[in-house]
């Protein structure tokens, strides 16, 4: 009997998507569970979540763009990869920004997407494990200023309030606080928020630096720590 390695939800409204790549991922040993629209899938999710959710954006009922942000509301550490169709910047972006660890342009490879998922279950077995993460530091928790970081249980408090991050928003402000006043390239950042596979690219990074300013913003509208350094990147100043 092929072993489980984890329980993956694909949320597709084309039956072919549905059906190639569900037949190909439980031969790699996930548990596959397929929907036809946002809707049918977010029915199911009300009883329970899946291990990783893959989403098309564009469907019937109720889009990609809406079930991440219903799935985000339930919760932060849930890996999310969305697939589109077009080429969009806009779609992907907007994607991210409402909180997707990653995306995949439709044609793809599913070696590529395999790959991708492989790496969203090692994120999320660090979560799950306490790991601390892989990173050049040993302690568990990070303390600059007013920031709070616990790099087990992966949690992040700003001037007392709690932050809900999600893992690459958690990993890429770590990266940043790790060393206060030091300017971080796109590319480094990339590799911190990516570490197993840079599939990336940097608007992806501004895009989750963005987020990360409203989210801090939203608990105190005074943030101002995450400076972009033009031509280089992005630096934490600590006041």
């Amino acid at each position: 009997m092929t072993e489980t390695h984890g329980h993956l939800a694909l949320v597709d409204d084309e039956e072919h998507i549905r059906e190639t790549v569900g037949y190909a991922l439980r031969r790699e040993g996930y548990r596959v569970d397929t929907y036809a629209d946002g809707a049918a899938a977010w029915e199911a999710f009300e009883d329970h979540l899946p291990d990783v959710v893959i989403l098309d954006i564009l469907m019937p009922r109720i889009d990609g763009l809406e079930l991440c942000r219903r799935l985000r509301a339930r919760s932060e550490v849930l890996p999310i990869l969305f697939l589109t169709s077009r080429d969009d910047e806009f779609d992907r972006v907007l994607g991210l920004e409402l909180g997707a660890d990653d995306y995949l342009c439709k044609p793809f490879s599913m070696r590529e997407l395999a790959a991708r998922i492989k790496v969203l279950f090692r994120r999320l077995a660090v979560i799950r494990e306490g790991a601390t993460g892989g990173g050049k530091t040993t302690e568990d928790r990070i303390s600059v200023g007013e920031l709070e970081l616990d790099r087990r249980r992966y949690t992040a408090v700003w001037k007392n309030q709690p932050l809900r991050l999600t893992v690459t928003e958690f990993t890429i402000l770590e990266a940043l606080a790790r060393r206060p006043g030091h300017v971080k390239s796109r590319a480094d950042l990339m590799r911190d928020g990516y570490p197993y596979d840079a599939y990336v690219s940097e608007r992806t990074i501004d895009s989750h630096i963005k987020r990360l300013r409203q989210k801090l913003t939203a608990v105190d509208e005074e943030f101002s720590a995450i400076e972009t350094v033009y031509g280089l990147g992005y630096r934490y100043q600590d006041a």
